[in-house]
C-alpha cells in the first residue's frame, strides 16, 4: 500500500510544478544563506584560533559552506526540472534523471540536518579546545621575543579587554605561571633571585595579573600586584565583588560567545532543513504523478502521486533484497567450469588395470 497517496488533476499537477519551480529558486537563496553562515562561522573561529588547541572544529563551517554550494547547484537544476514537468512531453526528457535527482536531494537534505545538529553538539569539543589552548597561550605570554609566539601576548591582551575576562577559568590562573619575561627581571635584586630560587622549576611566580585584566568599570585605580595580601592595599577585600579585575574566565567568555553564535546558526539551518524537506516531498509527488500519467497514456487524466509506492516495511525489505543479491554475483554456481568433468572424476579404477 502506497504511503501518502494523493490524487492530482491536470491543473493541480501544473500548479504543483509552478509552486515547486518557485520554491526551488527560494532554495537557491537559502543555499546562499547556508554558505554565508558557514563563512561567517569560519571567520569568527579564526579570529581567536591562536587560543584554541586544535582546528578540528572547523569541520562545522566547512560542512555548512559545502552544503550551501551544493544547495545552490541542486536547487537550480530542480527549478529547471520542475518547470518542464508541467508538460508531459518535456517530462519525458527528465524521466530518467528524476530518481537520481531525488536521491541526491535526499542525501543533501540529510547533510543540512547533520549541519544543524553539529552546531548543537560541538560545545563540549569547543570547551576542551579553549581550555587547553588558553592554558598554552598563557604559558607563552612572556615569550614576546620568540619567533612564532611573539604575537600571543597581544592576542591574549585583546581577548581579555574585548571579552572582559581574565585568565583561563579566573584571574588566579595567572598566579601559577610566569607571565613576565625574564629579560625584565632584575637578577641583581635579592628579592627577585629568592623568588626564582624558591620555585622548583625556577619560575618567577607572583600574585599579579597583566594590565588587560583590569576592569574599566571600577572607580579606583587598578590593583594588579599583591592580590593575595589584603594588607597591601587600603580598603581592599580579595573576596569582594568590587575587586577591580574581570571576574569571569576567558574560557567561559569565549564559550558563551561561540555557543550563542552556534545556537543561532543551528536554528537557522534547522528551519532551512524543514523547508528543503518540504521541497523534496513536493518533487517526489510531482515525479510519481507524472509517471502515472505516462502509464495511463492520457495527459488530461487524473493521476496518483505518493511518497513511497509501498509501505515502509515493504520498501525496506525490497532494498535489503537488492543489496543482498549484489553479494551473489560471483558465487560458485556461476563458475563456467563448475560442470566440466575432470579426468577419472567419480570413477573407480579396476584393480586389473593397475600395473605393477
Amino acid at each position: 500500500m502506497a504511503v501518502g497517496k494523493i490524487t492530482f488533476t491536470k491543473t493541480e499537477r501544473e500548479k504543483l510544478a509552478e509552486v515547486l519551480w518557485l520554491l526551488n529558486w527560494i532554495s537557491v537563496v537559502t543555499g546562499a544563506i547556508l554558505f554565508g553562515l558557514g563563512l561567517f562561522l569560519k571567520i569568527e573561529i579564526q579570529k581567536w584560533q591562536e587560543v584554541m588547541s586544535e582546528q578540528g572544529i572547523l569541520y562545522v563551517p566547512h560542512m555548512l559552506i559545502t552544503t550551501g554550494l551544493a544547495a545552490c547547484g541542486i536547487n537550480y537544476l530542480g527549478s529547471k526540472i520542475c518547470l518542464d514537468c508541467a508538460d508531459t512531453n518535456k517530462f519525458l526528457r527528465w524521466k530518467l534523471v528524476m530518481m537520481p535527482y531525488i536521491v541526491c536531494t535526499f542525501f543533501f537534505t540529510a547533510c543540512v540536518l547533520a549541519g544543524a545538529l553539529m552546531c548543537y553538539s560541538i560545545r563540549s569539543q569547543l570547551e576542551e579546545a579553549l581550555y587547553l589552548g588558553l592554558r598554552n597561550t598563557m604559558r607563552f605570554y612572556k615569550d614576546t621575543d620568540t619567533p612564532g609566539r611573539c604575537y600571543l601576548k597581544k592576542t591574549l591582551d585583546l581577548l581579555q579587554i574585548q571579552f572582559q575576562c581574565c585568565g583561563n577559568t579566573d584571574f588566579r590562573d595567572w598566579f601559577q605561571i610566569q607571565w613576565i619575561s625574564s629579560r625584565y627581571l632584575d637578577m641583581t635584586n635579592s628579592a627577585v633571585v629568592d623568588r626564582v630560587r624558591s620555585n622548583v622549576e625556577g619560575k618567577y611566580l607572583m600574585d599579579s595579573v597583566p594590565f588587560s585584566c583590569c576592569s574599566t568599570l571600577s572607580s579606583r585605580p587598578c590593583i594588579q600586584h599583591n592580590l593575595s595580601n589584603p594588607g597591601a592595599h587600603a580598603h581592599y577585600d580579595e573576596q569582594s565583588q568590587q575587586l577591580n579585575l574581570w571576574r569571569r574566565g576567558c574560557q567561559q567568555a569565549l564559550l558563551d560567545h561561540y555557543t550563542g553564535i552556534m545556537q543561532s546558526i543551528g536554528l537557522t539551518v534547522l528551519l532551512i532543513w524543514l523547508f528543503e524537506l518540504l521541497v523534496l516531498t513536493g518533487v517526489r509527488y510531482l515525479q510519481t504523478a507524472m509517471e502515472n500519467v505516462i502509464r495511463l497514456g492520457d495527459p488530461d487524466s487524473e493521476s496518483e502521486g505518493w511518497i513511497l509506492e509501498n509501505s515502509l516495511a515493504e520498501t525496506a525489505c525490497y532494498n535489503f533484497s537488492i543489496i543482498k543479491s549484489l553479494g551473489k554475483c560471483y558465487q560458485a554456481d556461476d563458475d563456467p567450469n563448475i560442470n566440466v568433468p575432470t579426468a577419472a572424476a567419480g570413477q573407480e579404477v579396476p584393480s586389473a588395470q593397475v600395473t605393477s
